[in-house]
C-alpha cells in the first residue's frame, strides 16, 4: 500500500511592482492631513476673501463683512481695469520687477561661482558678510537708505527702487546658489580645461544648465519680492507716474471722505493675480532649488 506524502504549502510572495508600474499610495496618519488641511484654509481664506470680496458693493461689505456677494457687482473689477493709473502702475511693476530680477541673478551667480570654486584670502569672510546681510531687512536700513539715494539723485525713479532690491536680495541669492555650484564634480571642471574650455566657456557651457534649478529659484523669489515692495517705492517713488502697484493701489480707490473698499480689494486682487500665477507655474521649481542639489 502505497503511503501519500504531504509536501509543504507554498504561500505566494507579493508580487513587486514593476519599473513601469507605481506602489499604490499609502495613507498616512489622518491628523497630519487635518492639520496640513487646515493650514491651507488659513492661507487660502484671506485671497479668497479678497477676491470675492471685488465682487461685492461697499453696502454689502459695511452690512456683511464676511458675506457672499449679492448681486454679484462686477463694476470694480471694471473700474480698476479701465483705469490708465493701474496700467501705469502694472507697467512701472513689471519693469522694476524684471530689471530687478536680472540684476539679481547676474550678479549673485558671480559672486557664487568666484565663492564656491575658488579659494583665496578672504573669502570665508566675504562669504560670511553674505550671510550676515540676511540678518539686516530693508525696514532697518530704510532711513539711511532713504538720505542715499537723495544723495545720488535717484528719487521720483525707478532706478532707486531696482538697485537696493538688488543689493537687499544678493544674500539670499549668494546663499542659495553657492551649494549648486560648490557640488558640481571637480573633474568636470578639469576635463573641460583638458578639452580647451576656459574659464567663461566652463561658466557658460557648464555651471550654468548644471545650476538652473537654483538660479530659477532665486529669479522668483527676486520677481515676486520686487512685484510685492511696498516700503521702499513709497520712500522713494512719490510722483503718480512712477509709482508701482501697491502704492498706485492705495490711492486708486481713495476718496475725499472715505475709500472704495470694493475698489481696493478689486484692484488688490488683480495685482496679486500675475504674482500667483507666475508662483502657481514654477512652485516645483522653487521647492527643488531649495532642497535639491547637483549630481555628479
Amino acid at each position: 500500500m502505497a503511503t501519500a506524502t504531504l509536501e509543504p504549502v507554498r504561500t505566494a510572495r507579493p508580487r513587486k511592482p514593476s519599473r513601469n508600474e507605481k506602489a499604490p499610495l499609502q495613507w498616512g496618519n489622518p491628523a497630519v492631513y487635518f492639520v496640513a488641511l487646515l493650514f491651507v484654509a488659513l492661507m487660502v481664506s484671506p485671497v479668497l476673501y479678497i477676491v470675492i470680496g471685488g465682487f461685492r458693493s461697499n453696502s454689502q461689505i459695511s452690512l456683511s463683512p464676511a458675506g457672499w456677494p449679492h448681486p454679484w457687482e462686477f463694476g470694480s473689477y471694471a473700474s480698476v481695469l479701465s483705469d490708465t493709473a493701474f496700467w501705469t502702475a502694472f507697467k512701472n511693476s513689471l519693469i522694476a520687477g524684471v530689471a530687478t530680477t536680472v540684476g539679481v541673478v547676474a550678479l549673485g551667480l558671480m559672486v557664487s561661482f568666484v565663492l564656491a570654486r575658488y579659494r583665496f584670502r578672504g573669502s570665508g569672510a566675504m562669504y560670511a558678510l553674505f550671510a550676515s546681510g540676511l540678518m539686516f531687512p530693508m525696514t532697518v536700513a530704510i532711513t539711511p537708505l532713504y538720505i542715499l539715494i537723495r544723495s545720488v539723485h535717484l528719487m521720483n525713479s525707478l532706478g532707486g527702487v531696482i538697485l537696493p532690491q538688488i543689493a537687499f536680495a544678493l544674500p539670499t541669492t549668494v546663499i542659495i546658489l553657492v551649494p549648486f555650484l560648490r557640488a558640481i564634480p571637480n573633474e568636470i571642471q578639469e576635463a573641460a580645461e583638458i578639452d580647451g574650455c576656459g574659464r567663461m566657456g566652463f561658466f557658460f557651457r557648464m555651471v550654468l544648465p548644471l545650476s538652473m534649478p537654483g538660479v530659477i529659484t532665486v529669479a522668483i523669489l527676486a520677481f515676486i519680492g520686487s512685484w510685492n515692495s511696498y516700503m521702499l517705492p513709497l520712500y522713494v517713488l512719490n510722483d503718480p507716474a512712477s509709482s508701482t502697484l501697491p502704492l498706485t493701489i492705495k490711492t486708486l480707490a481713495s476718496g475725499p471722505y472715505s475709500a472704495d473698499t470694493a475698489k481696493i480689494l478689486a484692484g488688490t486682487s488683480l495685482a496679486m493675480l500675475p504674482a500667483l500665477v507666475f508662483f502657481s507655474l514654477f512652485e516645483r521649481r522653487i521647492v527643488g532649488g531649495l532642497t535639491g542639489a547637483v549630481k555628479g
